[in-house]
């Protein structure tokens, strides 16, 4: 479908609708998508994965079959 046209009858129904709840839904959609998951994060969260990233950066990381070696049998 063109994309220009679906904006317009985007437009057309927004225009037309009286109902909060789709104007509220809407909204929400834009928002979402300008949010950066990073700020959903707790600040102890935040700090878990900011030690996480400084210890690959100094190497201080083992690789997944070096991890799951000892778990098989």
């Amino acid at each position: 479908m063109d994309i220009q046209l679906e904006k317009l009858e985007l437009i057309k129904l927004l225009k037309d609708t009286e109902n909060p709840s789709v104007l509220k839904a809407i909204r929400n959609i834009f928002q979402k998508e300008e949010k950066d998951w990073w700020d959903d994060l707790t600040e102890e969260q935040q700090n878990i994965l900011n030690e996480s990233m400084e210890q690959y950066e100094r190497g201080e990381f083992s690789s997944f079959n070096d991890f799951i070696k000892p778990h098989l049998k």
